[in-house]
């Protein structure tokens, strides 16, 4: 049986190129060191039992997130409205809930837990592109991928816009800033697993960390994880009825 968790860290063209000299000199001042770039393995299944969700690996096996949807299916199903990822203790990280009243579909990830009583704190917008909507926000992108949807921040401490490309049915996705870097990617890993399983790549974590790089995976899920050529038939996370 193949493994669902990588083998080893996996070397990264995008970690080696943000690669620095360091200056040389009495008294010169170091750079900051280049960071490592974050292979995570994503599988999309619950590891507990009668559960919807997503377990997430490290580059060594270890457990790095969990989604865990209970009860989705009849009536507890049409009452549950968020999607939260945990860490491997089950401590909220994010939550990703669906926008009423929208006309495109639309998610927004708010920080920890998004039912708590205080008002949740919103932290990034996922919108989906539909033809003749949302186009050449990102006209510096040098890709030519299709556009899939747009990341806007809503906090101050996020100040950069995404646009997502590629296809989330063949798991090839790249979410790329203004000039068109990758900062996050999604890749089809190497073992014959299927499509359940694929690789998340975060080549600089300190521009869009790891939970927020999941966030965005879970909110595509939503749009695109029952669509299109090759992509599994796996039912989404979310009810469809209060989608408007």
């Amino acid at each position: 049986m193949a493994k669902v968790h990588p083998d080893a860290v996996v070397a990264l063209p995008e970690a080696r190129a943000a690669g620095h000299s360091r200056p040389v000199g009495a008294g010169a001042e170091e750079e900051e060191p280049p960071p490592e770039a974050m292979a995570l393995t994503v599988w999309r299944k619950s590891l507990l039992f009668n559960c919807d969700g997503f377990t997430v690996f490290d580059a060594t096996g270890g457990l790095a997130f969990r989604v865990d949807c209970y009860g989705t299916s009849g009536r507890r199903r049409r009452h549950a409205e968020d999607v939260v990822l945990m860490d491997a203790a089950g401590v909220p990280l994010l939550t990703v809930r669906r926008r009423r009243l929208s006309l495109a579909e639309h998610w927004v990830i708010y920080d920890g837990d998004g039912g708590e009583v205080d008002a949740p704190k919103p932290l990034l917008s996922v919108r989906r592109c539909h033809a003749g909507l949302l186009r050449h926000a990102h006209a510096s992108s040098s890709s030519k991928q299709k556009e899939l949807a747009h990341v806007t921040p809503l906090t101050p401490a996020l100040r950069e816009s995404y646009v997502v490309e590629g296809s989330y049915a063949r798991r090839r996705v790249a979410v790329r800033d203004a000039r068109g870097e990758a900062v996050v990617e999604v890749r089809r890993k190497e073992s014959p697993v299927g499509d359940e399983v694929f690789r998340l790549v975060v080549p600089d974590p300190r521009r869009l960390g790891t939970p927020l790089a999941m966030g965005i995976v879970m909110a595509l899920d939503e749009m695109f994880g029952s669509s299109g050529a090759g992509c599994s038939a796996a039912r989404s996370l979310l009810p469809r009825s209060w989608s408007m």
